[in-house]
């Protein structure tokens, strides 16, 4: 799938700026939180997530990457202590400076859920780059409606890219970022605060639905 998504990565996102409420983490580095070669590491671990897959079936969409997760691994809902673990589906660098390897709730979550289905899905962010506070480099913020929007073009690409058979979305905003380009999503609840339970019942549906493995 690589040569299918890559050259949409280059277009819309590797050469996109940073903002001072959004970084760009295939672009850039924080001089005190990133490795000196941390955005090349990133691309790189993005190139692997795109080469495990294998003819995605079902789109999933989150809302953006989080502080402890996408943020310093580049690939969506997956923190750099998963992808450390020779047990994971994928395999790649850190590129943080913190003493040990970031973990994200979210990411435990999604990938206990969707392990057994890989590689027969793709998951991506409708806001590609980290929202954050002003000056507050590891908080997250819910992205804008015009921020959503400003990636309608990357979000269709890779749908027409990927033609899958069932779109998910997991949370309001992917969910707004669908319907906004007349796709036809199914919702589900984001695995974030207390929604641990209602997103795994949700996509095992889906997953039985689409004859994939779950992992109940």
């Amino acid at each position: 799938m690589t040569d299918a998504l890559w050259p949409l990565m280059r277009t819309h996102l590797f050469d996109t700026p940073s903002t001072h409420e959004a970084f760009n983490p295939y672009r850039d580095r924080h001089p005190e939180l990133d490795r000196p070669d941390a955005p090349t590491i990133r691309r790189a671990n993005l190139r692997a997530y795109f080469d495990a897959l294998q003819q995605p079936r079902l789109f999933m969409m989150a809302e953006a990457p989080g502080p402890w997760g996408c943020r310093f691994t580049g690939v969506p809902i997956t923190s750099e202590d998963q992808m450390l673990d020779p047990d994971f589906p994928l395999s790649g660098e850190r590129t943080s400076t913190a003493d040990a390897p970031h973990t994200e709730y979210s990411g435990s979550i999604f990938w206990r859920v969707m392990t057994p289905a890989f590689p027969h899905f793709f998951i991506w962010n409708s806001v590609p780059l980290h929202p954050h506070d002003e000056g507050e480099p590891l908080t997250i913020r819910t992205p804008r409606r015009t921020e959503v929007r400003a990636w309608q073009a990357l979000t269709q690409g890779l749908l027409d890219a990927l033609q899958p058979d069932r779109i998910v979305a997991i949370g309001r905003k992917a969910e707004r970022a669908f319907t906004e380009l007349n796709a036809d999503p199914t919702y589900v609840r984001h695995p974030s605060h207390g929604g641990a339970k209602k997103f795994a019942a949700g996509m095992n549906t889906i997953l039985t639905d689409m004859g994939l493995p779950t992992a109940e």
